[in-house]
């Protein structure tokens, strides 16, 4: 995995400045625009609303088709709701595909299942087109050139992509081949929704114990104001280092201990944690080391 922050004078150096085109004016879609025109890399947009772009600062009208913002782009990037929205934007009639020229690469902003990225980089090949996967976030921050860009795809296809990419986002995480950005996506998605459902189940069981959620919030913000806790054991994980594998069974018991003690309270309580059942079922797959060859 690459990461990859460009200045724009790096990002033009000795190749010709590539036209932009945004497909989808919504929240993303509609801040990558502002942020590329604060740039001064004004694109050609399409909505299915005629007026979508009359609020969004620096952006011009919308054209009358994708077909028309591909024939004007170089890179394309496509701010849709889901793979249907996506297959009509690229391959229905008027779509991308049939405005595309030599060299065209369009950039999914869209989250979807992998194999739909592959579905649609195999059909924007067959016409000549690139395709690169490209999560993004945090959606609050398009308008900001604040999102961080994760991406799949070709090494060559990215570079075509990444004076586009950097001029909206303020991180390019290149995660790999094709697909590799879109399943870092969902997996960053799986933390986000995983974490609220702990959060969730945790001030359910504190508040039914007759303590105020704030007083919880209080407590793990002033013990992990950063929030390395999240990733703390992943981090030791990936090290395999021989003192953290010395730890796991202490490690473990705590873990398997603490959330007995949850489980414990939760039943005299009424209440169901099935993610904390989950966690103690699963605790040694959890903890589990590497061992991390030597070089």
């Amino acid at each position: 995995m690459t990461v990859q922050t460009l200045t724009e004078s790096e990002a033009f150096a000795g190749r010709p400045a590539p036209r932009a085109g945004v497909i989808g004016l919504g929240m993303i879609g509609g801040g990558v625009a502002v942020s590329l025109a604060r740039r001064g890399r004004i694109p050609a947009v399409y909505d299915i609303r005629p007026d979508a772009a009359d609020k969004l600062a620096g952006v011009p009208a919308t054209l009358g088709s994708p077909a028309e913002v591909a024939r004007t782009s170089d890179v394309v990037l496509v701010a849709v709701v889901d793979a249907d929205q996506a297959r009509t934007v690229l391959t229905g009639e008027d779509g991308v595909l049939s405005g595309a020229h030599p060299g065209l690469v369009v950039v999914l902003l869209c989250t979807v299942a992998v194999p739909v990225v592959h579905e649609l980089a195999a059909v924007c090949a067959e016409a000549g087109v690139g395709l690169l996967d490209c999560g993004v976030t945090p959606g609050d921050k398009a308008a900001e050139n604040g999102l961080v860009a994760i991406l799949g795809g070709e090494e060559s296809t990215v570079d075509e992509a990444m004076p586009v990419l950097a001029d909206f986002a303020k991180r390019v995480v290149h995660c790999g081949p094709l697909g590799a950005g879109m399943a870092t996506k969902i997996a960053r998605n799986v933390i986000t929704y995983g974490t609220w459902r702990a959060v969730h189940e945790a001030s359910t069981l504190a508040e039914a114990a007759g303590v105020d959620p704030e007083k919880l919030i209080t407590v793990v913000e002033e013990a992990d104001p950063e929030g390395a806790t999240l990733f703390s054991w992943l981090r030791q994980r990936l090290a395999g280092k021989a003192e953290t594998r010395a730890i796991v069974p202490q490690v473990e018991r705590l873990l398997d201990k603490d959330l007995a003690a949850a489980q414990d309270l939760a039943g005299h309580l009424g209440l169901s944690l099935p993610l904390a059942d989950v966690t103690r079922a699963h605790g040694p797959e959890t903890l589990a080391v590497p061992v991390k060859e030597e070089a």
